[in-house]
């Protein structure tokens, strides 16, 4: 808390859905919303979509709500129906019960635990209400008509690339290598983990020194500050999030450790903007964007209007989307800044 398979922004989706824009924590989030057309130019019939997803008390999280949200109002025979997820999976699991009394057309939901909320999904599907899987995978394919997730094996793998070419070029041939991940329960933070692991081992390379944070400040301050002090030389350091990394940078600068290089995690507009200014530890990002609630809306629109993607053959939405992991440094950053959340 990728690489490209599909990528909104460049083919169309019903008329083209677009990259969301979101901001830092410091700013209300912002997007940018798929056009409101459909593939005939026709709006479809009136729909009621469901959304859920935990609350807002992380900038990417927040910007995944703001991207629904924005995306809905561009649509006018969609009305989107907010329930609060709280705090945990029983308290998601309630208020999906009561919005699958309330028969949407379909419900898009970003579980606390894909895992723990299957049942619910199911239950749903069952009851002819189309479920869109946002992000964390339910664990039965009958939970989901469509799943939309970002690719975090490939940021991983997207990561452990940007180190490992930059350590070979530098002629390092036994690099210390850390990694702070997010909550290592998450099936998220595992692939992500496995793609590193996996794209260090084509240079020959493994970690050394690895922790689990929270996806929070202070998570990422405590965590990082612990692992700097156990590991007194460093050469390359992958964070998973950018918001925790705002901690983990922290946590360098107080310690005064220049040595080594840093990689981040999501691409968030704060991070993008350090990478650009080139003047700290932190030289990349790897993006893993909130623009796939916007996606996710959109589909659920398309699903329940029996409708399909506009540039593919296929009748249908199809069944899964996975969306690319980037590599953003200060070659290409002021491409990527305005994607920022």
């Amino acid at each position: 808390m990728g690489r490209r398979s599909v990528l909104f922004g460049g083919a169309a989706v019903g008329a083209g859905l677009l990259l969301s824009a979101c901001t830092s924590n410091e700013q209300a989030p912002t997007t940018v919303t798929p056009a409101a057309g459909t593939a005939d130019g026709k709006p479809g019939k009136p729909v009621t979509i469901g959304f859920s997803a935990p609350a807002a008390d992380h900038g990417w999280m927040a910007a995944i709500t703001a991207n629904a949200q924005a995306t809905a109002k561009r649509y006018p025979e969609v009305t989107l129906k907010i329930v609060e997820a709280g705090e945990d999976a029983t308290a998601q699991r309630a208020a999906l019960e009561t919005l699958i009394q309330s028969k949407p057309g379909a419900i898009v939901v970003l579980p606390h635990d894909g895992a723990q909320l299957t049942a619910t999904a199911r239950k749903a599907m069952a009851a002819g209400i189309p479920i869109i899987n946002l992000d964390r995978a339910f664990t039965d394919e009958l939970a989901f008509r469509v799943l939309i997730k970002g690719d975090n094996y490939g940021m991983g793998v997207a990561a452990g690339h940007f180190i490992g070419r930059r350590l070979k070029a530098a002629g390092k041939s036994s690099p210390k290598i850390a990694e702070i991940a997010g909550i290592d329960s998450l099936p998220l933070t595992q692939e992500r983990s496995r793609g590193f692991k996996d794209a260090l081992a084509t240079y020959g390379y493994n970690v050394q020194h690895r922790a689990a944070a929270e996806f929070t400040i202070d998570s990422g301050q405590k965590v990082a500050a612990n692992l700097l002090q156990a590991a007194p030389r460093l050469d390359a350091l992958w964070n998973h999030d950018d918001d925790q990394g705002i901690g983990v940078l922290a946590a360098i600068k107080q310690a005064g450790r220049r040595e080594f290089f840093m990689v981040g995690g999501a691409g968030s507009t704060k991070a993008m903007e350090t990478v650009r200014r080139d003047d700290s530890v932190l030289k990349a990002t790897v993006t893993y964007s909130p623009s796939m609630a916007s996606s996710a809306v959109a589909l659920a629109r398309l699903v329940a209007n029996s409708r399909g993607l506009a540039d593919l053959a296929e009748l249908a939405v199809p069944k899964e989307i996975r969306l690319a992991s980037e590599t953003v440094d200060k070659t290409n950053v002021a491409d990527y800044l305005p994607l920022g959340f």
